[in-house]
């Protein structure tokens, strides 16, 4: 980003808000803070936030509920934290529409790095209209424009997806017909980072199948390809 990120953290332990602010600050990031739902939703009314940190365990409306309310709303990036590691706690969050997560303890470091590498995804580019045209698929006339980081189906109305489902769908509208094992499209979407696992790209797949498939149940675009992954098998146009 051409300028410095704005992060707000939504976390009711000051020591950890303390330490989190005072790291994003000292590597060139505004923070606001808020402890609770409420402070959050005054926070993105006051300010333009480019990515929200967000804590599981909350006083009041929790940060799953919180994560799934935003992404109702926006596509405002959310990095979670929580105080639980296992996958099954991972997976839900991932559900709720996080771009990404990390258990406690953690190393600022690292919030810092998955930070800047959900908003490098996220992050759109500025240029013309005319180079933007050059960004466009077209698949069974769905577009899906590399640029803006938009999807319109074929009645032309705008499909929300996250940054994480966007990039998924990118990575496999740019494949057609290939077939791309787990491992391939984390590398292609996630760069294989420390909270990527396999059970998160089959979440992914299953959210895109709700918004592009006729029936999720039997998917004719994004096929499973038994031990081989996943393979999309509408002919792309790129224009």
């Amino acid at each position: 980003m051409s300028e410095s990120p704005h992060i707000l953290v939504v976390e009711d332990d000051r020591d950890i808000s303390r330490l989190v602010g005072r790291y994003l600050r000292e590597n060139d990031c505004r923070v606001s803070f808020a402890a609770d739902g409420r402070e959050m939703d005054e926070c993105l009314a006051a300010s333009r936030i480019d990515l929200v940190v967000l804590d599981v365990m909350l006083p009041g409306e929790d940060g799953l509920s919180l994560c799934r309310r935003l992404r109702a709303r926006s596509h405002l990036p959310v990095v979670m934290l929580t105080a639980k590691g296992d996958e099954l706690d991972r997976i839900i969050g991932i559900e709720m529409g996080a771009d990404d997560y990390l258990a406690k303890p953690f190393n600022p470091r690292e919030l810092l790095a998955r930070i800047r590498a959900v908003l490098r995804r996220t992050s759109l580019a500025a240029v013309s209209a005319g180079e933007a045209g050059a960004r466009l698929m077209t698949f069974q006339g769905w577009q899906l424009n590399a640029v803006t980081r938009t999807l319109h189906d074929p009645q032309g109305s705008l499909v929300t997806l996250t940054s994480a489902e966007f990039d998924l769908l990118q990575a496999l509208c740019e494949r057609s017909g290939m077939i791309l094992s787990r491992d391939q499209l984390l590398d292609l979407t996630q760069g294989r980072s420390a909270s990527a696992f396999e059970r998160s790209v089959d979440i992914l797949i299953s959210r895109i199948r709700r918004k592009i498939e006729r029936d999720p149940h039997r998917p004719e675009m994004i096929k499973t390809v038994r031990s081989g992954g996943y393979v999309f098998t509408p002919d792309v146009a790129r224009s």
